[in-house]
């Protein structure tokens, strides 16, 4: 192969590891010890020197294999390599042994909580913003985590705060008046599964399983926060004036066609004007409002 071509990674696939009761391991061991020790005393005796290097080796032996053994506890997982290859993972809780050669590397297989930093990011309107969630995840594939990424704790980390940043720059803030358009402040439901979603296609490589993703804070930079919190208010007030605009021309429909289908008074379009005028300015008014209605007469 030609040393500029570049090579492309294996994935590693979980499988289960065969072991043994970590009984035998502790049986095998004790045995192996007892038969160096009296291999080595019985060549001293005779003046063997092959007895006592056998039974030196035969005693190390023994010792070594009590390396071998190892105990899970519920939801923890041992991968196992041999000579350079990954030979399985055990994931049943209790006591095993395995070949004392074999390097094993011990994964959490418990639900974990990170909390990311409070980040300062550009919305998709341009304004900053602080933002931070809280990602819940679990390793479901011990291969994967172990050997398809460096570190996978520090790599949910890092990604988990990527995605916080793009899921940020991809929504805006708030767009009062557009309820059809999903806001990090108005749609929280919706900015979780965007996030839960985006989240699941970064750390499926690392064989983790996002369990849930929330915002934990969100707000505008300190720097803008006051200009935003007086258009709030300003946004606020419109509303609400055009809620009380709308339901004062109702009312005042309603009177004068109460007036002109019970005939209480005839009523000319000048004084009929004067009325709307004089209803309007008692129904929108911040203040109690004594108008004056004339109906004509001098």
């Amino acid at each position: 192969m030609d040393a500029a071509t570049p090579r492309t990674m294996v994935s590693v696939n979980e499988r289960n590891a065969f072991t043994f009761h970590g009984l035998l391991g502790l049986l095998l061991g004790f045995i192996l010890l007892g038969a160096g020790i009296s291999g080595a005393v019985l060549g001293g005796g005779i003046g063997a020197i092959w007895l006592i290097v056998v039974g030196v080796l035969v005693a190390i032996a023994g010792l070594a294999t009590w390396g071998g053994m190892f105990i899970l506890q519920p939801n923890q997982a041992m991968v196992l390599v041999f000579l350079g290859k990954y030979t399985g993972t055990v994931k049943g809780a209790g006591w095993h042994w395995v070949n004392p050669f074999t390097r094993k590397q011990r994964v959490s297989l418990r639900v974990h909580n990170f909390n990311s930093d409070r980040v300062k990011v550009n919305d998709l309107d341009g304004n900053p913003i602080e933002i931070a969630a809280v990602v819940v995840w679990r390793v479901i594939d011990t291969a994967r985590a172990e050997f398809d990424v460096e570190n996978y704790s520090q790599f949910v980390q890092v990604q988990s705060e990527t995605a916080v940043r793009h899921l940020a720059s991809s929504y805006p803030y708030d767009r009062p008046g557009k309820s059809e358009d999903f806001t990090l402040r108005g749609s929280a439901d919706e900015i979780a599964r965007a996030l839960k979603q985006e989240l699941q296609s970064r750390l499926g490589v690392a064989g983790i399983e996002v369990l849930e993703a929330r915002l934990t804070h969100l707000a505008y930079s300190a720097e803008i926060a006051g200009a935003m919190l007086q258009r709030q208010q300003a946004q606020a007030i419109v509303a609400a004036r055009q809620t009380i605009v709308f339901g004062a021309v109702a009312m005042v429909d309603d009177v004068l066609a109460q007036l002109t289908k019970k005939k209480i008074v005839d009523l000319t379009s000048a004084q009929k004007a004067e009325i709307v005028r004089s209803l309007l300015v008692v129904l929108t008014s911040d203040r109690g409002a004594q108008p004056v209605l004339s109906t004509g007469g001098a």
